[in-house]
């Protein structure tokens, strides 16, 4: 777990680094004021230490952003089912409720890098492995969770973006002796992005 950790923090601070230098060179400034973005689109989720063996989820995305130049304050609400688990023609589902801080830099006029940091609560359900291939059906666990990743806006116009990004997600849900145990999961999404504010974004004097 830590070394996953410690590897997912590697890969995204470079990416941030990079990123605030290319802004600083950048003939255009990051969006300044107040937004409030929209975001609705499409989730998967992998549960790669699903005690069944790893699963992939799809499902939907919604976030409402409100943000002031880089930095901003997000909640995201997210689904995500898989369907016949083990031939038990039961599913698995994945529903998160998450808040927390993202952070922008800002390194092309069309392209933003974000991170970010949510904390919640998720509720998993679905089958329960119990060993010899039998399964508890209908189980469910709802506990706190949180997410740590980031991604990409590309912004089409002043008012809307795409967003690609990927997060590492922890939820919990039962193991083959039914005690609750973390769970980790890979999200990945895209979604487009509405702000209700449109980004002001002035050109730097040289």
């Amino acid at each position: 777990m830590l070394t996953f950790m410690r590897t997912i923090f590697a890969a995204i601070v470079p990416l941030l680094l990079c990123a605030a230098q290319a802004s600083a060179q950048s003939p255009l400034a990051p969006a300044n004021g107040k937004t409030i973005d929209l975001g609705l689109g499409y989730s998967y989720v992998s549960q790669g230490e699903s005690l069944s063996g790893p699963l992939g989820l799809n499902g939907g995305d919604a976030s409402v952003t409100i943000g002031y130049s880089r930095f901003g304050l997000k909640a995201d609400f997210g689904y995500a089912r898989s369907s016949n688990i083990g031939g038990t023609q039961s599913h698995n589902t994945v529903r998160s409720y998450l808040v927390g801080p993202v952070f922008h830099a800002t390194f092309h006029h069309r392209f933003d890098t974000y991170a970010q940091v949510l904390v919640g609560a998720a509720r998993v359900s679905g089958p329960v492995p119990l060993g010899g291939g039998s399964y508890l059906l209908g189980g469910w666990a709802a506990a706190s969770a949180w997410a740590v990743g980031g991604g990409v806006d590309y912004r089409v116009s002043d008012s809307i973006a795409i967003r690609s990004g990927v997060d590492y997600m922890r939820t919990s849900y039962f193991d083959s002796t039914l005690a609750l145990r973390g769970q980790g999961n890979i999200r990945s999404t895209v979604t487009i992005l509405y702000s209700f504010v449109k980004r002001s974004r002035k050109r730097r004097l040289a």
